[in-house]
């Protein structure tokens, strides 16, 4: 029997041991989009926040299901699980819902027919998203448009040099930016997002850039760097976690040779300055603006 996990459901909903995880969240997970269609029996799902995000996923799940296949699906009543009976149901599913620690909590039979599987494969999958003239999918941080944080950043950044890493690079807009100074010689761009990563490798074909598929925090720490830019990100699973960014600035530090710099914007509440000021020997605010602070930090 063939059973796959998306995400990590909470343990009060006993999902499945051994299945084959599929989030494009953890590293070294398979992708819901390689499983054959029709070649999975069982299919637990803790259902995404967005719609176009959550409906691909859903599909993509239903399209991998035998007839007969089995879709537990949920999702925190505030983050999409009050609208996933519908959702369901707009596929032409009979759904059986309910709730428990604050989650809905659906299950269908897989059917012989789906209504709309591909129109939601189509819209939340991998696109070229004109204006932005780049590759990404919804799910991606800030997927259709370059987030206020990143534009106030790259405004300030001066060109760099040498051996860099862009610390959660998303789909490749800053490092786009980095890369357009000849003195670059490498850059490393490291997201958690396997969707982040792919858009990244079709957005970014200068030879000097490398793309990796890792958490942040599980770096390998040589302090060989010239310089890290980075816009951090403080949500967790929708929950707001500054110790994300905390980690970021850590891992940067380690990162970094001495006299390497770091370049980092954040949102004007997060109080990172503590952990700069620990981790590097000069820490200058750049500038403050639109909700938004960007610091320059010397190793």
């Amino acid at each position: 029997m063939t059973t796959i996990l998306y995400g990590r459901p909470p343990l009060v909903f006993d999902p499945p041991q051994g299945a084959i995880q599929t989030s494009p969240l953890i590293p070294e997970s398979a992708a819901l989009e390689a499983q054959a269609p029709g070649s999975v029996d069982a299919v637990t799902l803790l259902a995404p926040a967005g719609v176009l995000e959550r409906r691909y996923v859903l599909a993509m799940a239903l399209r991998a299901l035998r007839v007969g296949g089995r879709l537990d699906v949920m999702a925190p009543k505030d983050r999409g699980g009050s609208r996933l009976a519908g959702e369901l149901k707009d596929f032409g599913l009979e759904v059986t819902e309910t709730s428990k620690a604050h989650h809905r909590r659906c299950i269908v039979v897989r059917p012989e027919r789906v209504t709309g599987m591909e129109a939601a494969i189509d819209a939340g999958g991998p696109q070229f998203v004109a204006g932005l003239e780049a590759w990404s999918q919804p799910g991606i941080f800030s997927w259709n448009r370059i987030d206020p944080g990143t534009a106030l950043l790259a405004e300030h950044l001066p060109p760099q040099k040498g051996e860099g890493v862009d610390l959660g690079c998303g789909w490749g807009a800053l490092a786009h930016l980095v890369l357009r100074s000849p003195g670059v010689t490498k850059l490393k761009l490291v997201d958690l997002d396997r969707r982040a990563i792919q858009a990244a490798r079709r957005n970014i074909e200068d030879a000097r850039a490398k793309v990796w598929w890792s958490d942040a925090r599980m770096l390998d720490l040589k302090a060989e760097r010239d310089f890290v830019v980075s816009n951090p990100p403080f949500h967790d699973g929708g929950t707001e976690d500054r110790a994300l960014g905390q980690a970021f600035v850590r891992t940067a530090a380690g990162l970094l040779r001495r006299g390497g710099v770091l370049w980092l914007v954040a949102n004007r509440h997060l109080p990172y300055e503590a952990d700069l000021k620990a981790a590097f020997t000069r820490v200058r605010p750049v500038v403050e603006a639109g909700g938004y602070k960007v610091f320059e930090a010397v190793r």
